[in-house]
């Protein structure tokens, strides 16, 4: 893929796949570029969504599910020389931004959850996940991201204090969705 023309995106954003299509021959060279792929998610965390997108159809891939590694490739291809600086800013604020696509998933409707989480605003964890459940509808989506990066942030503060830099700040947690912001903000629901 030395030649190849880069892309500007890993994934491209009308992506509408099915489990059904032409079968690959050789499933194990898919199997070993997504692994290669998952390890190299240490260091980028841009293409976290698009690997583990693919990674669903380890089982079974088909030449459309290639073509998606293959579009990583070449998003890999044309970004080289990016990834994650740290810098000593004398902060030990913690905040984390999530976000959640609902029913994203065309196979099984589910929501993927995804968030990004700053100590001092460096980046220190990400994660992109698919949920466990149907929500059903947007608010729920992203309520279930907010509790999942809640978690994070949680983890993260006892964290720093064992490590002995406990902070008096609150965490900050953004999310886009005010529905999801206000079901947060009422004590009625917990």
């Amino acid at each position: 893929m030395l030649d190849c023309k880069p892309a500007i995106t890993p994934v491209d954003c009308k992506l509408n796949l099915s489990i059904d299509g032409e079968a690959m021959h050789d499933v194990t060279y898919y199997q070993r570029l997504v692994g290669k792929l998952i390890n190299l998610t240490i260091t980028r965390p841009e293409i976290t969504y698009a690997v583990s997108f693919a990674s669903q159809f380890m089982d079974s891939p088909t030449v459309d599910h290639l073509n998606i590694i293959m579009r990583i490739l070449r998003y890999l291809k044309g970004s080289i020389g990016e990834g994650i600086t740290m810098h000593n800013n004398q902060s030990t604020v913690i905040s984390g931004y999530t976000y959640a696509d609902w029913a994203g998933n065309a196979i099984d409707k589910k929501s993927t959850t995804g968030y990004c989480t700053f100590i001092g605003g460096n980046l220190v964890t990400w994660k992109s996940k698919k949920q466990q459940v149907i929500a059903h509808s947007s608010a729920k989506a992203k309520y279930r991201a907010m509790v999942t990066t809640a978690c994070e942030l949680i983890w993260l503060k006892g964290l720093l204090s064992d490590l002995g830099f406990s902070s008096s700040t609150p965490m900050l947690l953004m999310c886009d969705n005010q529905a999801a912001m206000h079901i947060a903000a009422n004590p009625v629901f917990h």
